[in-house]
């Protein structure tokens, strides 16, 4: 399954999606203004030329696990990514990601390397909860 996975930011949105197995998250452009008119139609662009079946949006939980001012805002901006587009938006906790693409390195820039490390986090989550079952033979 192919996945996309956002760090929301009014100003810009970082962007990584995953290979088709699912295993890999790779940092993409950082897509501007992603709450206007441009921005949504390349995130919805983006969809169908990598052919994503899901979308993870990075929820910015306080360090307590509470809201924080950004939350409501991210949280009304998967909510209109799910109206308008015909796959599942997930909200996934995004604690730390930003503060470990700072330490790291790559062309990408930093909100795409933090999308990318959210992806990892959140498919590593994935097999852990489901792994995959082996064949029958």
């Amino acid at each position: 399954m192919r996945v996309l996975a956002l760090d929301y930011g009014s100003a810009r949105c970082g962007c990584a999606a995953s290979d088709p197995t699912g295993v890999l998250a790779t940092p993409l452009d950082a897509i501007p203004a992603p709450g206007s008119r441009r921005g949504r139609a390349r995130l919805r662009e983006l969809v169908a030329e990598l052919g994503v079946q899901r979308i993870v949006v990075g929820l910015p939980l306080s360090l307590a696990g509470g809201d924080s001012a950004q939350t409501a805002e991210t949280r009304a901006f998967a909510a209109g990514l799910e109206r308008a587009l015909p796959i599942p938006v997930e909200l996934y906790d995004e604690r730390f990601t930003t503060r470990i693409a700072q330490h790291t390195t790559g062309r990408a820039e930093e909100d795409s390397r933090a999308a990318a490390h959210l992806l990892q986090s959140w498919l590593a989550h994935r097999m852990e909860t489901n792994p995959p079952h082996p064949a029958h033979g």
